[in-house]
């Protein structure tokens, strides 16, 4: 994971490659305009997804990623005085910190260059009812001024709160693209023509894990369809169907998308139940109460 948008000019920064990566989903809003947003919420949620647990068990699942136990023992191992592996271990908790926080403190040691979306810039175009689209992720010096007029638009500005000087939109995109790759921050192409700004990132290692029953891989989705004359014409749906669909195959290791729109925001609820996301719960974020809503790759042909 609104309404409306900044009413984008089509030439004034058009992707052709895909560059970098990275940030932290746990600032990343949701969407504007009559199509969408997300992020996420809390609570039960059925759906057996593969590797899950028993269908209906929506249990506090708040286990860490493979790699982040293992970058976590090898540290461990390599500090003076570190328990040796036959010392015994102990079990690493967890301390997560606000949404305002640039996420959990783990993850800070974590190498840049460890890709941890499956290197969203070599996922490619994909055909959609409405043209071929492309996830290219975001380049500041060419990106920055049409998702700082999009973020502008009083129908954006309302959820994704990015509005004003273009240094409030940049500081948003950087702190994704320095961060250690959780969020990557995107411009939707359609056609050849960027009409949209996504964000992909990882639910599961987000700050907002706490606030639902988070498992291994969960991927959250935030998307503003930028241009005016986009909205309102069900391309929010149809391309949150394409970029799940996106993700599920390009990431074998995710068994659900995860998305958290305002629940006053009901074109971007619709628009996800459209994309085959079913409703799980209502939560209460820092900054807003949101629809959490989810897509299961085991039921994803059938929604």
């Amino acid at each position: 994971m609104p309404s409306a948008d900044p009413a984008a000019d089509a030439g004034s920064a058009v992707p052709a490659t895909a560059d970098v990566n990275a940030g932290a989903g746990s600032n990343a809003r949701f969407e504007a305009g009559s199509d969408v947003d997300s992020s996420t919420g809390a609570d039960a949620d059925p759906a057996a997804d593969s590797g899950a647990s028993s269908p209906g068990e929506d249990t506090m699942d708040l286990r860490l990623p493979d790699e982040l136990l293992a970058l976590i023992a090898d540290e461990v191992s390599d500090s003076p005085g570190a328990r040796r592996p036959d010392q015994g271990t102990a079990q690493p908790s967890v301390s997560t910190p606000s949404r305002e926080a640039s996420g959990l403190s783990l993850l800070s040691a974590l190498p840049a260059e460890d890709d941890l979306l499956d290197r969203v810039a070599d996922w490619g175009p994909t055909d959609t009812p409405a043209g071929v689209f492309h996830l290219v992720p975001v380049r500041v010096e060419r990106d920055l001024p049409l998702i700082s007029r999009w973020m502008n638009d009083p129908a954006a500005a309302a959820f994704w709160e990015l509005s004003g000087p273009q240094r409030v939109t940049e500081n948003h995109v950087m702190s994704q693209l320095t961060g250690d790759g959780r969020s990557v921050p995107c411009i939707g192409v359609l056609d050849g023509r960027p009409m949209s700004y996504w964000e992909i990132y990882r639910a599961d290692l987000d700050p907002l894990a706490r606030r639902y029953p988070a498992r291994p891989h969960d991927t959250g989705l935030h998307l503003l369809v930028g241009a005016v004359a986009d909205r309102g014409r069900g391309l929010g749906g149809l391309l949150l169907r394409a970029v799940a669909d996106l993700v599920l195959a390009q990431r074998p290791s995710c068994a659900r998308v995860i998305a958290e729109p305002d629940i006053r925001n009901t074109p971007s609820i619709a628009a996800f139940l459209t994309a085959g996301f079913r409703f799980s719960a209502e939560v209460d974020l820092p900054d807003k109460r949101a629809a959490l809503m989810v897509r299961d790759r085991s039921l994803r042909h059938l929604l």
